[in-house]
């Protein structure tokens, strides 16, 4: 795929979600990313078969055995035809296999090398495991998710994995390769998870501050307002409501056939609970579709709650080519849209074991080494 990253070679070793993602990214923007992959499990996949995950589409694949010297040799020798780097090991444990900064960077000053962990590389927390749901809760976006009254409702793990760690290191990485473009060097970009949520709950500071957020489930914009809020449809479908500003609330009052003067005042929240079984009675009258084609095309802010699957069929994601399939497998098309680089659809990605070979030779390998390498089981 060509795009404004096309020329940019990353080394991605492959972990859970956060990793696998921020190489996409990058892929779907035009960087060369190889997927290096823990030999056990290289050996178990089907090189025959294309990758199923969507995060490695457009991606090669090596295995490799980083537990052994003539492996860590190899990744070494991938550093130095490398731009960037995703590293997702707990911290000490790319030192301890000798593919850590201080090593990577004595090869090539000019790599980008990307840490991403859930707790960052320093700090207490630092050498414990953890998942979304501990780092979004430790950076206090947690805490203001949910209704009043009840505790709070954990999202899907979005946030924390995906949105502030593998998004967040996408763009240190970008930003870095900007910079060296200056100075010429590389560095190391620590990207934390926690960081990331943290960074995403940025608006609620300034909101605090200036008074205009109390308790969780009670504020304009966490399902406090009648306004704001999601309301079930005749079918057991939702619609979700989002008219905040004066005149589209006005469009909203119009398409639910309500007389605005009859109505308690919006603006004073103890009439929400009120207008929010108003507006809750009049949804319930019609389907989820019979609502969509009351609101279509009109200012109201309303919109049909849609699974994932069910997104993919919306005319408008239809009309933007905003969804594709590759392989049996549905998945969002790359984003955002680029003037100089036409919407391409990446290939399904590569198990290891497709080419090992010419893999090493494209990135600078001796094809005799190359096969000796393969032959000898330290990559496949």
């Amino acid at each position: 795929m060509s795009g404004p990253l096309t020329g940019v070679r990353v080394l991605e070793i492959t972990g859970l979600g956060p990793g696998p993602f921020c190489g996409m990214l990058l892929a779907d923007l035009g960087a060369e990313v190889l997927r290096v992959e823990r030999i056990e499990s290289a050996r178990a996949s089907d090189p025959a078969k294309p990758a199923t995950n969507a995060m490695y589409r457009g991606k090669r694949a090596l295995g490799l055995d980083l537990k052994s010297p003539e492996g860590v040799e190899v990744f070494l020798g991938l550093c130095e035809q490398a731009d960037a780097l995703i590293d997702v090991f707990r911290p000490g444990v790319a030192e301890r296999l000798g593919i850590g900064p201080d090593a990577c960077l004595a090869r090539n000053p000019r790599l980008v090398y990307g840490r991403l962990t859930g707790w960052g590389q320093d700090g207490p927390y630092a050498p414990m495991a953890g998942h979304d749901i501990d780092y979004i809760a430790i950076a206090g976006a947690l805490e203001p998710m949910g209704r009043a009254g009840q505790p709070p409702t954990p999202p899907i793990n979005v946030l924390g994995d995906f949105a502030g760690g593998g998004m967040l290191l996408a763009y240190g990485i970008v930003a870095a390769l900007l910079e060296r473009a200056t100075t010429g060097t590389g560095q190391v970009i620590d990207a934390a998870m926690i960081d990331g949520a943290a960074i995403m709950v940025t608006p609620f500071f300034g909101a605090r501050a200036s008074g205009f957020w109390g308790e969780r489930g009670t504020n304009m914009l966490d399902t406090g307002a009648s306004y704001y809020e999601v309301y079930e449809t005749a079918d057991g479908r939702w619609m979700a409501v989002g008219a905040i500003e004066p005149q589209f609330y006005a469009v909203l009052l119009e398409r639910l056939g309500l007389d605005a003067a009859a109505l308690p005042d919006r603006n004073d929240p103890a009439n929400w609970p009120a207008l929010k079984e108003t507006f809750a009675g009049v949804f319930a009258t019609r389907t989820r579709d019979e609502w969509c084609a009351v609101f279509d095309g009109t200012d109201a802010c309303v919109a049909p709650v849609l699974s994932p699957i069910e997104a993919m069929a919306h005319p408008h994601n239809l009309a933007r080519n905003g969804y594709y399939t590759s392989h049996g497998v549905p998945q969002p098309a790359p984003a955002p849209r680029f003037s100089a680089h036409p919407l391409t659809h990446p290939p399904a990605g590569e198990h290891p074991g497709v080419d090992p070979v010419g893999v090493l030779v494209d990135w600078g390998f001796d094809p005799d080494h190359a096969g000796t390498l393969h032959a000898s089981g330290t990559v496949v």
